[in-house]
């Protein structure tokens, strides 16, 4: 059966209070429409229709990659009135699942058990039973619990408010019928809006069967409209997130604080992750990687047994097994660390490589660096790599030893084994198995006395 995907997305979301269109909004990284499309994708749609509106070209300019027809609701004029925007090019044979862009976290499971029920004769409905069903509309069935109609809120009289269940607007029905009932549609409400929800009672007049099902999770349905329930839905996505890494087998020492706002792409056994830990983008994390609270890592490769200590921020970088790093690291985009390298509190690497066992523990800057391996960068060593228009790079070769307080003014060579004294400034290549220094001459002047304030 052809399956044809129509997303509402063209509210206003005027109780954001933003100039974004609402379906723009993100939780995790994406936005609320690309959760949507995922889904849609996921079900293998044979057509998926975007109906936008507030914002006019926004939405679409903002999101070209989705494989989507988009159709402008030019005015808002209700649900039933978005539907028709895109009615023309509906399959009279096929299947078509009504979707909303703001409603993000609806479920492949619960979809599917929704589709089988639309045909010639039948519609297929998504409800829930909801514990505060305000904002919603109800659902009215007969004495034998047949669905009859759907009741706006608005225009719901004191005892039809009290109803539980209530209509998500989800629905899948043959395009041949929905087609037929949306001619059909009137404004006469309080709203003088086209209520989609009106084709139920028109299915029902035309004895059409109304099946329903029951969301599995009530808060797979839930809607965003202001920034409240954006936050809401936020922390109900990281759940999800939360739940599915500690079923591979991730240790989160408290899900409720972590955030997946990427894709992990793989996971290692005994991994674990302390608090407010957020991982962005691609992340791969080896076995045993331990990883400290406080710590913001975006498409990193992280290998076997690295440990990341507290408060460290690490952005487009590759680090090698048996590695540790913090705490207040910062690892900036192309770094690549070799086997057992050592990045203490207060450095920061940039576009620089270096390779096994060698350390800079306190305080440094390395930028525009190839590192050998075995070398000690000491404590308030920088890399001068900006001459205010180009970068330079700096090589420092196997062995060598870099004092505290050393600037290596690039491009510059410092060879095998060689030291560097502590407070040098280098602007020349530094032989190999030598030390090399650069000082003032010290000088002490007995008797000396420091002025002292006029009375």
């Amino acid at each position: 059966m052809r399956l044809e995907i129509i997303i509402l997305a063209a509210g206003q979301g005027t109780r954001m209070r933003s100039s974004l269109p609402k379906v723009l909004h993100r939780i995790g990284r994406e936005s609320l429409l690309e959760h949507v499309y995922a889904l849609a994708v996921s079900l293998d749609a044979d057509k998926i229709t975007v109906v936008y509106g507030h914002g006019g070209e926004r939405v679409p300019r903002a999101l070209p990659h989705l494989d989507v027809v988009w159709v402008e609701q030019a005015q808002q004029l209700g649900t039933g009135h978005a539907v028709m925007q895109a009615a023309d090019g509906i399959d009279d044979q096929a299947t078509v699942l009504i979707l909303y862009g703001d409603v993000p976290l609806l479920t492949k499971e619960t979809v599917a058990r929704l589709l089988p029920l639309a045909g010639p004769e039948s519609l297929g409905l998504l409800t829930a039973e909801l514990a505060d069903p305000q904002g919603y509309g109800r659902v009215l069935r007969n004495a034998e619990q047949r669905v009859v109609r759907i009741v706006e809120e608005k225009d719901a009289s004191p005892t039809e408010r009290m109803i539980r269940e209530v209509n998500t607007g989800i629905l899948a029905v043959q395009g041949r019928r929905l087609k037929h009932w949306l001619g059909r549609l009137a404004n006469d409400n309080a709203q003088g809006e086209y209520y989609l929800t009106d084709i139920v009672a028109l299915a029902v007049a035309d004895g059409v069967s109304i099946q329903t099902v029951r969301a599995g999770c009530a808060d797979e349905i839930l809607g965003v409209n202001d920034r409240r329930q954006l936050a809401q839905l936020e922390r109900v996505f990281q759940a999800r997130q939360a739940a599915r890494l500690m079923l591979a087998g991730v240790h989160l020492r408290d899900p409720a604080r972590f955030d997946l706002r990427g894709e992990l792409v793989a996971v290692g056994s005994d991994v674990e992750i302390d608090v407010n830990v957020i991982l962005e983008g691609r992340v791969t994390l080896g076995d045993r990687v331990r990883i400290g609270p406080n710590s913001l890592i975006r498409d990193a490769e992280i290998g076997d047994d690295v440990e990341i200590l507290a408060n460290c921020v690490i952005e487009n970088a590759v680090i090698g097994r048996g590695s540790r790093i913090g705490p207040f690291a910062r690892l900036r985009p192309e770094t690549r660390l070799a086997e057992e390298v050592h990045i203490g509190n207060f450095v920061e690497v940039k576009q620089s490589s270096i390779a096994r066992r060698s350390k800079a523990n306190h305080l440094a800057y390395i930028g525009d660096a190839i590192i050998g391996a075995d070398v000690n960068v000491g404590a308030g060593t920088i890399t001068c790599n900006y001459d205010g228009a180009n970068k330079h790079q700096t090589v420092i070769e196997d062995g060598a030893f870099i004092g505290s307080n050393t600037a290596l003014v690039a491009p510059v060579r410092v060879g095998v084994n060689a030291t560097i004294g502590a407070g040098s400034v280098l602007t020349q290549d530094a032989p190999e198995n030598a030390l090399t220094l650069s000082r003032a001459q010290q000088v002490t002047r007995p008797g000396w006395q420091r002025p002292s304030k006029r009375s």
